[in-house]
């Protein structure tokens, strides 16, 4: 009995405590602080403009005459022109002439020997190499300009002056075919020297054949003015008269002839030119040669030595 009475205290006590002892608070959730991100500096975004347009303005009618021009003055590599591997050009004065070169190779442009290099000048001197030499003396000298572009698919021109004319060039580089050099025929010296040697040929020429000295008559008197033509003889051989000029003549105008009648009256007479002669295949006792317009100069020939020192001015 008193051990039910001592088990039922316990366990009374034992709910007393039970009921007196607080249960723990529940704490609420601590999160941890999130640190603050670091600034950090946004690019800056600039819009991208898009370009205008590129209008292609037109070329003027002037612009499309120069270049019409251009193209038909331009003269090209020829093979009926090569000797060897030089392109020999006509020279002709206001051509253009095309000059194919390419990087690594140095083409090579050839004047003609004993002409003087007075300059050159090059559109673009940025990215072509442009110099100059010779070869050979004396009046065999020849100048020689030289040109090499940097790169394939330039143009540019030069202009290269001499003691004696002016060249045009148009150059263009390609990628590898350079023209290893070019020179010039002259067509205009050519026949220059071609007329001076008729002229010497005909000047060494008899301005008659079958003269027999016994019958040329030398009695003529030459009067008047001074001009650089003035004759320095005159004589016949009984049929035609030979009028002699110095040998400066062919270089300027020539007077014509003229004859002069018992009462001055002038009368323009058939005459030949051989050498620095006038041949006229008559006789005649006065003659008058006259030289200009406002101010004429006049010089007067007569036979048998009667002399008419009278200038006339008509």
């Amino acid at each position: 009995m008193k051990t039910l009475v001592v088990l039922g205290l316990l366990a009374s006590a034992s709910i007393a405590s039970a009921q007196t002892v607080p249960l723990p608070q529940s704490q609420p959730p601590v999160f941890p602080t999130p640190m603050a991100a670091p600034i950090v500096a946004r690019p800056t975004v600039t819009a991208r403009l898009r370009p205008k347009p590129h209008r292609r303005v037109p070329p003027s009618p002037a612009e499309l005459r120069v270049r019409a021009a251009n193209r038909a003055a331009t003269l090209e590599p020829v093979a009926a022109g090569y000797i060897n591997a030089v392109q020999v050009y006509p020279f002709s004065d206001g051509a253009v002439f095309h000059v194919i070169t390419a990087p690594g190779q140095v083409t090579d442009i050839a004047l003609q020997p004993g002409e003087a290099l007075g300059a050159v000048a090059a559109g673009d001197t940025v990215r072509w190499v442009i110099g100059d030499t010779t070869s050979g003396s004396g009046e065999g000298k020849r100048t020689h300009v030289l040109v090499k572009p940097f790169a394939a698919g330039l143009a540019t021109n030069i202009i290269i002056t001499t003691d004696r004319r002016t060249y045009h060039l148009a150059l263009s580089s390609a990628e590898r075919s350079a023209m290893v050099a070019l020179s010039w025929s002259y067509p205009q010296d050519q026949l220059i020297a071609m007329k001076a040697a008729e002229d010497r040929a005909r000047a060494a020429q008899p301005i008659a054949t079958g003269l027999s000295v016994d019958q040329l008559h030398f009695d003529y008197v030459i009067s008047g003015d001074q001009p650089t033509w003035r004759p320095l003889r005159a004589f016949d051989d009984g049929r035609q008269t030979f009028i002699e000029f110095p040998a400066s003549l062919g270089t300027g105008e020539a007077p014509p002839l003229f004859l002069v009648d018992g009462k001055g009256t002038a009368q323009l007479v058939n005459y030949r030119v051989q050498g620095r002669y006038y041949v006229v295949d008559r006789l005649f006792e006065a003659a008058e040669l006259r030289l200009g317009l406002k101010r004429q100069d006049v010089v007067r020939i007569t036979r048998s030595g009667q002399a008419d020192n009278r200038r006339r001015t008509s």
